[in-house]
């Protein structure tokens, strides 16, 4: 192995995606994104693609929106940490990186409703963490799926 391979570069590829991840859920845990914020903007988006909708249709449509974006963000977090484990210990077997993807999920998400809990305009729950921890799950399964059926070499 080269020592260039583990060189600043090395390192600053592996895992920019996971710090690029978290920095996106940080900002999307400020009260900018509450959802008094964010109704406005979804709703005219829809609206506009789908025509007009009453407010108790939107309060639904709104909240599925929302969660999806949990189930979504988090898949793609969990990802990116799988990715970085997978560069960062090439030896290791896929299921130790993909746990290791995983718990690095469950902790952003643990810490991302801790913050929330202090925000006037959020709400923080134990179900947002599950649901979190079920998109990386879920990305994580496709990708051992994908792997297991199209490749060769899937370090078990």
């Amino acid at each position: 192995m080269s020592s260039n391979r583990r060189g600043p570069e090395f390192w600053i590829s592996a895992w920019w995606p996971v710090t690029l991840g978290i920095a996106i859920i940080a900002a999307e845990s400020t009260t900018y994104f509450g959802a008094d914020h964010t109704s406005g903007p979804l709703r005219w988006i829809f609206q506009a693609l789908f025509g007009p909708v009453s407010d108790t249709t939107w309060g639904t449509i709104h909240h599925i929106i929302r969660k999806s974006g949990h189930f979504v963000g988090y898949g793609a977090l969990g990802l990116a940490w799988l990715r970085a484990w997978s560069m960062t210990l090439p030896l290791a077997r896929f299921m130790f990186e993909a746990e290791l993807a995983l718990l690095g999920t469950a902790l952003v998400a643990i810490c991302d409703e801790w913050h929330q809990s202090f925000l006037p305009n959020r709400t923080s729950s134990p179900l947002d963490v599950l649901l979190d921890c079920c998109g990386a799950l879920f990305m994580l399964w496709a990708v051992y799926m994908y792997v297991r059926l199209f490749r060769d070499g899937l370090r078990n």
